[in-house]
This record gives C-alpha cells, sequence and structure tokens, in this order.
C-alpha cells in the first residue's frame, strides 16, 4: 500500500475512534508527521511534532535524561520510549510515536548497524510499545521505512 492510502487510513481511524496524535522524530527528521498532515482533516488528529534530531533536543525538549542516552546510546529502546512519553506529556494528545535510528551511509557498529530503528508508541494508561526494525536500502529507503513501519504500527494498534 502507498505510502499516502497508509497515512489516509491512519487519520480516518485516529479521527473514528476520537484520538490525537503527535510524533518525536529523530532519523525521519518530520517526514512522519509531513505525511500525516498531508491528509486533509488531519488537523483534527495531530497535534505537532518535535524533530529531536540532536541530543540536546531530545534532553532538553522531550525531557529524556541524559543517563539514558549515556547508558544505552540515542539509537535505542529506552530512549525511542521515553521520547514517545516526552512528546505525549509535551503535547497533551491521546497517542504519541517516536523513532530513532541510524540511516547511514556511515556511523554504524555491530551494536547499532546502519538501519536499525526503534519505533515507540506511546497511550495513557497503558505500557509504551517499542519494536526494533532492521531496515535496508538507501539512507532515504530506511528513512521511508521507518515512516512506514510508524504508520503500521499505529494503523495495527487502532484497527
Amino acid at each position: 500500500m502507498e505510502n499516502r492510502s497508509k497515512s489516509e487510513e491512519l487519520v480516518a481511524l485516529l479521527l473514528r475512534r476520537g484520538l490525537t496524535l503527535s510524533a518525536a522524530e529523530s532519523c525521519t527528521g518530520g517526514w512522519f508527521a509531513k505525511s500525516v498532515v498531508d491528509v486533509s482533516g488531519a488537523s483534527a488528529v495531530f497535534f505537532g511534532g518535535v524533530v529531536s534530531y540532536v541530543n540536546a533536543v531530545k534532553e532538553n525538549v522531550l525531557c529524556v535524561p541524559h543517563a539514558l542516552i549515556e547508558a544505552h546510546t540515542a539509537v535505542s529502546a529506552p530512549v525511542a520510549r521515553a521520547m514517545a512519553e516526552g512528546v505525549v506529556r509535551l503535547t497533551g494528545s491521546d497517542i504519541g510515536i517516536s523513532v530513532t535510528g541510524l540511516a547511514g551511509p556511515g556511523g554504524g557498529s555491530e551494536e547499532i548497524p546502519i538501519g536499525r530503528v526503534f519505533v515507540a508508541v506511546c497511550r495513557a494508561k497503558e505500557e509504551t510499545v517499542v519494536h526494533s526494525f532492521d531496515l535496508r536500502g538507501t539512507r532515504e529507503e530506511i528513512r521511508l521505512g521507518a515512516v512506514n513501519a510508524m504508520t503500521d504500527m499505529l494503523i495495527e494498534l487502532l484497527s
């Protein structure tokens, strides 16, 4: 399914359920938020997003503890979880989604290979869910794959 129709499906599900959404993005640089606001009617369900490309923004805007980043690195499940929870606190939305990952082409390691992406979804009164993805391709393909993974996770959660 093309990304545009996935985004339309996501907005329709949020509208039907009367839920709001916000996003905290690192490696996708706001691409997820753009995919949502490209859909007519998204203003009724999308509160906004934070592009936290550097750790200082993760810490100072999303309130991700510095010690958490030091202990696990910015590309980790605990940081993705803290980002999603932070964007919900910041915006007051019902659902927060976050993504952090390594799109390359450089910077990979054995512990964190290029294409490793963590996506977290936070909902009030529920445990935050984090999934890890190992995506392949160019930098752009990995970033688009992360956006698709985010959209798919939310559609599955809301369906």
